[in-house]
């Protein structure tokens, strides 16, 4: 039986990022375990959400980027991602409007659901397609 695993935003930045060399190594090694099917891992849009953000704001990744490398990422030989469809459309959704990640999903769900987004943050959700409003104050 194939051994699964929940896999953390610490390793999958680690090998996205070859930093620090030891570490990525290792993350490396894991991945082309998943890759050869020795083992499931297992990905999830938290930590999916996690690294979209460290890679942003602390690597300095743009959007694009992000979008290229985590959209592989969540469809590589090995790796299950929850919610890989949405996840991937976010992606997709986050750089070409040059949104957060987040709302870019938040949107994408309350579309799909056919409810509104109640947000202050006029920005991001007048580049969306979704029904939203301010709270009343």
């Amino acid at each position: 039986m194939t051994e699964i695993y929940k896999l953390d935003a610490n390793v999958v930045l680690r090998f996205l990022t070859g930093e620090p060399e030891d570490m990525a190594e290792r993350s490396r090694k894991l991945m082309q375990r998943a890759d050869r099917d020795e083992i499931k891992l297992k990905l999830s849009p938290l930590v999916v959400a996690e690294v979209y953000w460290v890679l942003n704001s602390y690597y300095e990744f743009s959007r694009e980027k992000i979008a290229q490398v985590l959209g592989k990422l969540i469809r590589a030989q090995g790796i299950e991602t929850a919610e890989v469809e949405l996840i991937g459309e976010a992606l997709e959704l986050a750089a070409e409007k040059n949104v957060d990640f987040i709302d870019a999903i938040l949107s994408l769900r309350a579309k799909k659901e056919q409810v509104k987004v109640v947000t202050f943050d006029r920005e991001d959700f007048k580049k969306l397609t979704v029904e939203w409003v301010e709270p009343e104050g």
